[in-house]
């Protein structure tokens, strides 16, 4: 038998979810129309509308015809800058990140505290406030407008949050454990390859899901950094669109923020339900 007193509360809350989801849902749909409708039909109606003849072209062109910085191969060899920046940045931060935070929570030494206070800190920084220091280090060593310097940027500033992650995980494995394998004779990475490594998965995916998202969508690092042939596809986005700011190709430009959020939909719709489930087995350890 249902208890109907809680019938109202019950609609608010889906009415709530609903204009919630509507408010994410509604944006991502014009952009999938518009990728869908030619230039001619869109300028002769609205930026809203269903698509009266479907122009699958404007993916053909935005991948590999149309002009970006004065180079007309498409956002293609932008998604493959964006693919060499984003793997190696989220596989060295990732376990840069598990290794210190196994360091500061189980093996513990003097000062661990306030370096993992630090590391921390970076958390909080705003990346405009890392620029310049980024640029004196980039032009010092040699790697600024390279794929590398941009690696190295992801990689470093990453670490807050996967040193974060990885040790509100690992706080939770009992000490207990860490005293056994040392009497055995083993020592720091003995131990974190064979007890803490095999416990992580749940903590590894979700700092992988953080870090591929959110090196892939950033873009201020790869505009200040890079410039030509060396951005990565966020930073093609910008030029596109200032390149056909006087004839716009909404159409194509739609089709090409399509292709470029293509690798980010597939890790959240793959990886979304392992993202949740590793932050609540960090939670309630």
């Amino acid at each position: 038998m249902h208890d109907r007193s809680f019938v109202p509360g019950r609609m608010l809350v889906y009415l709530v979810v609903s204009l919630v989801a509507a408010a994410y849902l509604v944006p991502l749909m014009v952009v999938v129309l518009n990728s869908l409708r030619s230039n001619e039909e869109i300028a002769q109606t609205s930026m809203i509308g269903w698509p009266r003849q479907w122009a699958f072209g404007n993916y053909l062109t935005a991948w590999s015809d149309f002009c970006v910085a004065q180079t007309c191969a498409g956002i293609r060899p932008y998604m493959l800058n964006s693919a060499l920046v984003t793997i190696p940045a989220t596989i060295f931060s990732t376990l840069l990140g598990a290794v210190a935070g196994y360091a500061v929570s189980l093996w513990r030494f003097r000062g661990d505290r306030w370096i993992y206070g630090i590391v921390t800190l970076g958390i909080f920084l705003p990346q405009q406030m890392r620029l310049l220091p980024w640029t004196i280090v980039l032009r010092d060593i040699g790697l600024i407008n390279t794929l590398a310097g941009l690696v190295m940027i992801h990689t470093i500033q990453g670490l807050s949050f996967t040193t974060l992650f990885c040790r509100n995980y690992y706080i939770a494995i009992p000490q207990e454990l860490i005293r056994a394998a040392r009497i055995d004779g083993a020592g720091f990475f003995r131990i974190f390859w064979r007890i803490i490594l095999p416990l992580s998965p749940p903590i590894l995916i979700v700092t992988v899901i953080w870090q591929f998202t959110h090196i892939w969508n950033e873009f201020l690092y790869g505009v200040t950094f890079t410039t030509g042939q060396q951005q990565p596809v966020t930073a093609a986005l910008i030029a596109l669109s200032a390149a056909i700011a006087d004839i716009p190709q909404h159409g194509v430009q739609s089709a090409a923020v399509m292709i470029a959020a293509l690798p980010t939909l597939l890790v959240y719709l793959l990886g979304g339900r392992y993202f949740v489930r590793g932050l609540t087995a960090g939670a309630v350890k």
